[in-house]
């Protein structure tokens, strides 16, 4: 999963995208109206957490830019803003959500997650390959009946293969999805994570899943050789 974050405050927004990392999410991050419009138009994202008072403008203003370009991306508004009015004007314009900071972290998450699968067009949020199961929801792997422990980027990872099972995921597709706009830092780390994917999902004696497509990627797939 893959969200955006628009805030002028530096420090929260350094503080919300470590804590939305640790949590599995790939993000990226704006501070101003501009850049994260930007961003809109050249990403796609699982949800948007936007503030209202930003340096170029308003949140509102891009809520409802949004909105009018038929974005329907889940878009929780976080601001300090408690007048009743600027509620109604932010759920009207179409945000799902409206928090009040400061609001814990873990809650934050948790609302953002809730409409994600409120948005999602999957109606189940377990996946399977073969013999693996992966629960989305309660970020559980199971292979042949026995449960894999993953760390957040390794079930990241994991996720994104499964989501486009039997299709080629590029190393670029991999690294922008979970690590953001600075995926560039990470340029050798995606090898590490399949290497450590592979040594517990592909176990002796069980068949070969995920599989390297030269000059392309990856593919989580059961029908591949």
């Amino acid at each position: 999963m893959k969200i955006l974050i628009i805030e002028d405050d530096h420090s929260l927004l350094e503080n919300t995208k470590t804590q939305f990392e640790k949590a599995g999410f790939g993000v990226d991050c704006a501070s101003t109206s501009e850049e994260g419009l930007s961003l809109l138009e050249i990403n796609e994202y699982d949800s948007i957490v936007l503030d209202i008072n930003l340096p170029d403008g308003n949140g509102f203003e891009v809520c409802e830019k949004v909105r009018k370009h038929e974005n329907t991306t889940p878009i929780i508004i976080m601001t300090a803003r408690d007048a009743v009015s600027d509620r109604i004007k932010g759920l009207n314009l179409g945000a799902d959500d409206y928090v009040l900071k400061p609001v814990d972290s873990q809650e934050l998450i948790a609302r953002v997650k809730a409409q994600i699968r409120r948005n999602s067009k999957k109606p189940l949020p377990v996946l399977r390959i073969g013999d693996l199961e992966i629960d989305t929801q309660a970020r559980r792997v199971v292979r042949a009946g026995v449960t894999i422990e993953l760390p957040s980027k390794e079930f990241a990872v994991l996720e994104l293969l499964a989501r486009h099972s039997d299709e080629v995921v590029t190393r670029s597709m991999l690294m922008e999805h979970i690590w953001g706009s600075d995926f560039e830092t990470f340029s050798n780390v995606v090898d590490v994570y399949i290497r450590n994917l592979r040594r517990k999902i592909d176990v002796m004696g069980r068949k070969k899943l995920i599989h390297t497509i030269r000059g392309g990627g990856y593919s989580l797939s059961e029908k591949r050789l």
